[in-house]
């Protein structure tokens, strides 16, 4: 049975998670209590590796851990009837807490009481008047003794030295109290004997016997045969702990039978040894029983004491008073902070422990239950452990970008009324990893530069955002891709990013006329571990300047050095189109504005040009005055800043038709040549070609009048891809869109001193849409020529 008694018992302690030992009282500081490394099931070596320490929640540390040995030991001295008064058991409670593993292990540990008190009287003396009239057999009440040991080490019995008249009689109360009472076994005579000197001694059960004695004084006095008697033997009350200091509990009662000075009764408390004659204090006339300091039930929840009513002669009884303090709410919880976690990484899992701590309210029932709680917008909980131990963990996961600092408050409320709640703030930093990438703040980017811009400048700034801090956050730039051909120069022969500050530079000088812009792919990556990284685009757009002069296309300039000839016939009305200077610009928008202005003539009133249409009229009828051959000098220039521009001559000969010309350019002196029949013979055959010619080229004429009326509706049904193309793309003098004209007569001559030419630029046809690639300068696909002789 003792063995199973045993186990049961083992089992218990286990389950409860609960280590109990018991030490004697007074033991020296060192002294072994037991071996906690083993108890708690660790070795030695793990105590101090764990951290593992003793949490008391008393003022003083009675006990230390030995993590060399791991032994419990004595850390400071133990007075149990300190600690315990007269209580029957004396226990003393703490936790071991293993920090690395946040496990809490609660340790209660028995207090034996030793017989290191001897039993005392608070008087040496004791006075006892006694009327010669007494019965014999009267029992006399005596002042206790009293022990603050316990058990069999406290106060035991009571003997009186030898004494003719006088007996002891020793009686129990309550809760084994003791105390002795004075028979009266002779009669007295206080003439014979008015003073009787006795000796009382009291005496514990230790080992070995501890004892104290008192002396006892009898007076014999005259007769007074009625003592006082209290109305109830015990008075109780039940106090509130908060009633003010000076209060009136209760008022005790005495009446004395007797007559004159034998019937005056006053009122004593029997002084008893700790805090009662300091708390209370009893009116000796009224028998009020009041206040001296404030009550605590925390302190002392019960106070018994024993009032004493004395009469004129000496003759007293007692009676009990029981006060009853009853708790209120007047302490708020305790917290305190067992282990905290000051940082935290962000990517912690939920459940991760941040503060353990544990809490405490002094006060009882109600009153000291305890809620502990924490704001609900928080990503934290509270977990509830033994012995009214907490623990703050992650609710859920964390982020430091929404927030970097908690200042948590802890509320702990109790149950009281009104409660009393009491606030712990628990500061936690949240601990950056590279969870987010650099980002920029639109999808895509465009800038602009002018062409011809110098080496090195600064073409945009491009900045990315990282909301990670540290190492994390230090973005850097590079440039990764472009939408170049494959035949293009490498991406790095035209820019460049400085690294660290998102800025492009050109590494060259751009020309709109090549490109127009230029896709190009932005790389930021952080400096994390693993680095996170993020790309966008931004597309350089050339500005155009204006770096190019008008080319003229049409007249075309001869390859020989001589001028073309246009051709106007005398009976042309004022306002003939006698030709069309036609010219382009490589640049673009207002740059490739072109205007036309008359800079010289043969005769400055014959002929004017069309501003923007380069057309070229008469002014008014050929008179026979004005000479065969007017010379112009027309000017093209543009709408840039600064203007450039570019100059053509054109010739035009006044006559019907072409023998007519021909036979007034051959009536000019020519220089004489030893070929002239020769060169006749090849201008006849030259006639007639350009006779053929003429013939095919109105053939020609009509066909393209007939496509040009067909492709006008495929055109038409097309209209929506012609919308697509850059408007660049097209000849005019507008910078928009332009068309050619037609004209019937497009013939040059040429003449210098030496021959003659006939030449037939290439026709151009009326809405025929003409690129700037075939508007390049080519030689006239109808050369006609002939040597002409001096004369007809």
């Amino acid at each position: 049975p003792v063995l199973l008694c045993f186990l049961l018992g083992s089992l218990w302690e286990t389950s409860a998670a609960q280590i109990r030992y018991s030490v004697p009282e007074e033991m020296k500081k060192g002294s072994f209590v037991g071996n906690i490394a083993k108890d708690l099931g660790l070795e030695v070596r793990m105590l101090s590796q764990l951290g593992a320490r003793i949490v008391s929640r008393g003022k003083k540390q009675y006990f230390a851990l030995n993590v060399r040995n791991g032994s419990l030991v004595i850390g400071e001295r133990i007075d149990r009837e300190e600690l315990c008064t007269q209580s029957t058991q004396c226990l003393l409670n703490f936790n071991v807490l293993v920090e690395d593993t946040l496990k809490i292990y609660s340790v209660e540990v028995e207090i034996i009481d030793i017989n290191d008190n001897s039993p005392h009287f608070l008087l040496e003396e004791l006075e006892l008047k006694i009327s010669e009239t007494t019965a014999l057999g009267t029992q006399h009440l005596l002042e206790n003794a009293y022990d603050p040991d316990v058990g069999v080490n406290s106060l035991q019995g009571y003997e009186l030295s030898s004494s003719d008249h006088f007996s002891l009689k020793v009686h129990s109360r309550a809760k084994g109290v003791k105390y002795p009472e004075l028979i009266l076994e002779r009669a007295l005579d206080r003439e014979d004997e008015p003073i009787h000197h006795l000796m009382l001694t009291a005496w514990d059960g230790g080992e070995p016997v501890r004892s104290g004695t008192a002396r006892i004084r009898v007076t014999v006095l005259d007769a007074n045969d009625n003592a006082p008697v209290f109305t109830q033997p015990i008075y109780t009350v039940n106090v509130p702990e908060n009633v003010p200091q000076g209060t009136v509990l209760l008022i005790v009662n005495a009446t004395d039978a007797d007559e004159g000075i034998n019937s005056q009764v006053r009122y004593f408390l029997v002084k008893i040894p700790g805090k009662n004659s300091e708390i209370f204090q009893l009116n000796s006339v009224t028998g009020e029983l009041l206040t001296l300091q404030n009550l605590d039930y925390e302190d002392a929840e019960f106070h018994e004491m024993e009032v004493e009513a004395q009469d004129g002669l000496g003759l007293r009884s007692r009676a009990k008073i029981h006060v009853t303090v009853v708790d209120v709410n007047d302490n708020a919880p305790e917290v305190t902070i067992t282990s905290v976690t000051s940082s935290i990484p962000e990517n912690a899992p939920p459940g991760t422990i941040i503060t353990l701590f544990h809490v405490h309210d002094r006060d009882s029932g109600k009153n000291g239950q305890v809620l502990c709680s924490i704001p609900d917008d928080l990503p934290f909980k509270l977990e509830k452990k033994v012995d009214n131990y907490h623990s703050l963990v992650t609710d859920r996961a964390l982020d430091r970008e929404q927030v970097s600092e908690y200042n948590i408050t802890v509320t702990a409320v109790d149950f009281g009324g009104p409660p009393l709640s009491t606030d712990t703030h628990i500061f936690l930093h949240v601990a950056d990893i590279n969870d987010n990438p650099p980002t920029f703040s639109q999808s895509a980017y465009s800038a602009y530069i002018q062409e011809n811009n110098p080496r090195g400048a600064s073409i945009y700034s491009l900045t990315a955002h990282d909301p990670d801090s540290q190492e994390n956050a230090l973005v850097t730039y590079s440039l990764v891709d472009s939408n170049l051909p494959l035949e293009a120069p490498p991406l790095s022969s035209y820019v460049s990013i400085n690294s660290e500050t998102g800025v492009l530079y050109a590494l060259c000088s751009f020309d709109y006329e090549q490109s127009q812009e230029l896709q190009l792919r932005v790389t930021a990556r952080d400096s994390g571990d693993p680095p996170l990284s993020s790309n966008v685009s931004l597309t350089l757009f050339i500005l155009d300047q204006n770096d190019n002069a008008p080319e003229i296309l049409y007249p075309a300039f001869p390859t020989d050095g001589s001028s073309g000839v246009e051709l106007a016939p005398r009976s042309a009305e004022p306002g003939y189109l006698v030709t069309k200077v036609v010219a382009v610009d490589a640049d673009s928008g207002q740059n490739a504005w072109l205007s036309y202005h008359l800079l010289k003539a043969t005769e400055p009133r014959l002929f004017s040009v069309g501003l923007h249409s380069g057309e070229i009229r008469t002014v008014r009828a050929f008179l026979d005055k004005d000479a065969l051959k007017q010379n112009l000098l027309v000017a093209v220039t543009d709408n840039g800043e600064p203007p450039l521009s570019a100059t053509i001559s054109v010739t035009v000969a006044v006559a019907d038709s072409i023998p007519e010309i021909l036979s007034d350019l051959s009536s000019h002196p020519a220089p004489e040549s030893q070929d002239d029949s020769l060169l006749t013979f090849y201008l006849v055959i030259a006639v007639a070609v350009v006779s053929c010619l003429f013939f095919t080229f109105i053939v020609l004429l009509l066909a393209l009048r007939l496509r040009k009326w067909w492709m006008l509706q495929v055109v038409q049904s097309a209209a929506d891809h012609v919308g697509g193309v850059s408007s660049s793309q097209f000849l005019g003098i507008d910078g928009v869109r332009a068309f050619l004209q037609t004209y019937s007569h497009e013939v040059s001559l040429t003449m210098d001193s030496r021959k003659s030419q006939l030449f037939f630029p290439q026709p151009n046809y009326a809405d025929t849409l003409i690129s700037q690639q075939s508007c390049e300068q080519k030689e006239s696909p109808f050369p006609a020529q002939s040597l002409l002789q001096g004369k007809d």
